[in-house]
């Protein structure tokens, strides 16, 4: 190759670079050289909000009244902009029986009942997500299971980023029942779990109560309810703590309200000395800021399969006004 033609190669390649303009799979993208640093300009990275819930997963008790838990499902999919996983599950109950004294053995009592009851209940998901001008993308899955309901339940949460399920019994709070087990759902799918009381029909989330302990459980609630936090009118970060730990927890309680501002959460902190239960104090400050939604994490015993939330009571989920989001 002689010089010419290197200096005429290196001379296109120039003008190659300088181009403005580009061919990329037969579409032609322009780019702009621009360095705003050359105008004097201060480069600042371009701040997007964390990525949305893009899949619900809505678990329905076939036996219950599921209305107000459906539209306020359809409700938020709608505001998201997410798609929704319809989940209902039975668990077969079977008896024993002999024919001539000779022993047989387990036949399923309401077999076709547990499938009709099913049934009806993804029946009235599509009517919802589907009916009144709405289209909501919307998958279903139907469980019928001899056994305890949790495993096969929570196996379905992989498939989602947030879980909405309403306590409707008290047995729903606890194990050995034929009942999904809201408190295992909780602690054992890794995923945050939207609690709705059965007299709640309209889900706001316009004021935001987060229950703040200095724990992994708790971080991992706000990281998980940042969604729901980034679209709040306000958001206050209580942390109940022993007078002589006040200080310690009001350092603490403003490193997180400054973390949620940095992701465009109306956020502000309040630090309270402690005085008796928690849970009942906490209820006293969100009846006082007329919150619609407490934020907290949830705690567990892995021996005795235990668990509590962050100073919000088995009561207040049964029968309160207010919903939880919960994250173990």
């Amino acid at each position: 190759m002689t010089i010419w033609s290197v200096l005429q190669t290196a001379k296109r390649f120039q003008s190659t670079c300088a181009s403005p303009e580009r061919h990329i799979c037969g579409s032609r993208v322009r780019l702009h050289a621009v360095d705003p640093r050359l105008n004097g300009e201060p480069v600042r990275p371009h701040k997007e909000r964390v990525v949305m819930y893009a899949t619900l997963m809505v678990y329905l008790d076939p036996f219950a009244d599921n209305a107000h838990l459906l539209h306020i499902t359809a409700d938020l999919a709608e505001r998201l902009d997410a798609s929704v996983l319809g989940v209902s599950a039975c668990r077969l109950v079977g008896v024993d029986y002999d024919v001539g004294g000779i022993p047989g053995g387990v036949v399923d009592v309401g077999h076709g009942e547990l499938i009709e009851a099913m049934e009806a209940a993804r029946q009235a998901a599509l009517a919802v997500f589907q009916g009144s001008g709405r289209h909501i993308e919307c998958e279903w899955r139907s469980i019928l299971h001899p056994g305890p309901l949790e495993a096969s339940v929570i196996r379905q949460t992989r498939s989602a980023d947030l879980v909405i399920a309403s306590a409707n019994y008290r047995e729903s709070l606890t194990r050995g029942t034929p009942y999904l087990n809201i408190g295992d759902l909780v602690m054992q799918s890794g995923r945050p779990v939207l609690i709705i009381p059965p007299a709640i029909t309209e889900f706001k989330a316009r004021k935001i109560l987060v229950g703040w302990k200095d724990t992994r459980e708790a971080r991992r609630a706000v990281a998980d309810a940042l969604p729901l936090l980034q679209m709040a009118e306000r958001v206050v970060l209580v942390q109940i703590a022993n007078k002589k730990d006040i200080e310690q927890a009001e350092h603490g309680v403003a490193d997180v309200v400054s973390w949620l501002k940095r992701h465009q959460v109306p956020a502000q902190g309040m630090t309270l000395a402690e005085h008796g239960r928690n849970g009942p104090q906490l209820a006293e400050v969100a009846m006082t800021e007329g919150i619609d939604l407490i934020v907290a994490g949830a705690y567990g015993h892995s021996r005795f399969r235990q668990w509590v939330l962050g100073g919000v009571t088995h009561n207040l989920l049964l029968y309160g006004d207010l919903s939880a989001l919960v994250s173990h």
